[in-house]
């Protein structure tokens, strides 16, 4: 049985991971970290508002909150020597730095989209982007609730990377096209946000070339396959070395 601390357990994320782990027999959550306190709510698992307090050890940590909590998830984690799962966006250059350090300490596995749909897409744009740049432009749109704090998404940024990283030559990312009033150049790819309702995720690369256009797209219809991702991630990463991993290592 693997145990869990949930960070961020009273949010819209780790509520569906609650929901989850209810169904599996290999995992469990025995404790809870929040800087809210509950309302009128008992759970079964010991909750908190800050590590100093957690009195149980886990097996390993869940981070689906915000990038605020990023020290002190990370602190725990290394000071416990506990692997944790990073599902948060919007990290900074700094944090992904100091990620990528406490990583060299105890396994870390952290990934911009849990979902294996949103992985598999990654790879095929690769696969694309090898075939058709430069002679086909591309785009990015991604769309969410209107209740998301960073644009572009982690996911679309991760999408943008995994492409570039394939092509023949450096590549800017162009998020603001409004702002200018010239052509577009060749060496770029277009990210675009879209916050409206309760939209869960969309992200859609486009191929933009001569006389055609191809798309490659996913669409969740629902939290649950990033809980789903979590908590497998969870359950693989106990007993890992030190390391900085990610869903490509989950799925290969």
């Amino acid at each position: 049985m693997t145990n869990i601390l949930l960070n961020g357990y009273l949010g819209r994320m780790g509520r569906v991971i609650l929901e989850l782990s209810k169904e599996r027999d290999d995992l469990e959550v025995i404790a809870g970290v929040d800087y809210k306190v509950p309302e009128d709510e008992v759970f079964s698992f010991s909750t908190y508002t800050d590590y100093s307090s957690v009195e149980t050890r886990p097996d390993v940590i869940i981070d689906f909150s915000n990038p605020a909590a990023l020290d002190a998830v990370l602190g725990y984690a290394l000071s416990e020597n506990v692997p944790v799962i990073l599902c948060t966006t919007g990290f900074s250059e700094t944090q992904l730095a100091q990620i990528e350090e406490a990583s060299k300490s105890v396994p870390v596995f952290f990934s911009a989209n849990m979902s294996i749909g949103v992985n598999l897409i990654a790879e095929l744009a690769k696969k694309a982007a090898e075939i058709l740049y430069p002679g086909y432009n591309i785009e990015i749109v991604e769309a969410h609730h209107n209740q998301k704090l960073d644009a572009p998404s982690g996911t679309a940024l991760m999408l943008a990377n995994e492409i570039a990283s394939v092509l023949p030559e450096k590549v800017d990312y162009e998020t603001n096209r409004a702002a200018k009033r010239e052509k577009r150049p060749i060496d770029e790819i277009g990210i675009h946000a879209i916050r409206a309702g309760t939209i869960v995720g969309e992200h859609e690369i486009l191929f933009g070339g001569p006389d055609e256009v191809i798309k490659i797209s996913h669409h969740a219809a629902s939290r649950k396959i990033f809980a789903n991702g979590a908590l497998n991630a969870a359950a693989w990463i106990v007993g890992r070395p030190a390391g900085l991993y990610s869903m490509k290592d989950l799925i290969a």
